[in-house]
């Protein structure tokens, strides 16, 4: 199958798109746009792996699904476009940021800034429909995800793996400790971040572990 992904990860993914479950993922999805409103844009769905080449990732976010309003998602996990109002899970990774890093809150949630820098902002399920959240969980996006994680752990080392919440944290898994650096939290929901999140000082500890062995700091 022929998928328009950046070219790295096509090499590093190699035959996943070629298996069973990806060409059925992919006939859903593409029943789904042909439809009904689904977001984000068919030409963004794979926009973190664009911006974020194979050589390039230093950290991985991992998100759960794309946002369900209306010009809200854009490809990337837990970021919206500018001029779009900053989502509440947002603003309180901001809110840790001013407290972590004494960084000022930022005028919009776009976070192509990071992307760019090696952060793979990555939800486990690529897409939704609009105002149904979770509609296209166990179709076969977690499973194409947990490649994406598997491989680019066992291939590269010195990750920085930021697994805010229960649905991140199931992926922890295949990541190896003793390669990589694994920082968990509570989600930054607003129904949880006062349970750990808020605090956890994720943003400097990942940029400490990125500069001891060698790699430049995120300007977060």
């Amino acid at each position: 199958m022929n998928v328009k992904i950046e070219n790295s990860w096509k090499q590093l993914l190699g035959n996943e798109f070629n298996k069973p479950y990806f060409a059925a993922l992919a006939s859903f999805v593409k029943a789904e746009y042909e439809t009904k409103t689904i977001y984000p844009k068919a030409n963004s769905i794979f926009k973190a792996f664009e911006l974020c080449p194979v050589d390039k990732v230093k950290v991985v976010i991992l998100g759960q699904d794309p946002y369900h309003g209306e010009n809200q998602a854009h490809g990337l996990s837990f970021s919206v476009k500018e001029g779009v109002p900053i989502p509440p899970s947002l603003k309180n990774i901001f809110k840790e940021l001013k407290s972590d890093l004494d960084l000022p809150f930022p005028s919009d949630g776009n976070l192509e800034r990071w992307a760019k820098q090696g952060v793979l902002l990555l939800n486990a399920t690529l897409t939704v429909e609009a105002h149904k959240a979770g509609s296209h969980q166990k179709k076969g996006w977690e499973t194409f995800t947990s490649a994406v994680i598997e491989k680019l752990a066992s291939k590269k080392s010195n990750l920085v793996f930021l697994l805010w919440g229960a649905y991140a944290q199931k992926k922890a898994t295949v990541i190896h400790s003793d390669k990589h650096l694994k920082l968990q939290s509570p989600h930054p929901s607003p129904l949880s971040a006062h349970r750990g999140f808020l605090g956890c000082q994720h943003f400097s500890q990942a940029n400490a572990y990125l500069e001891a062995h060698g790699k430049p700091a995120i300007k977060w």
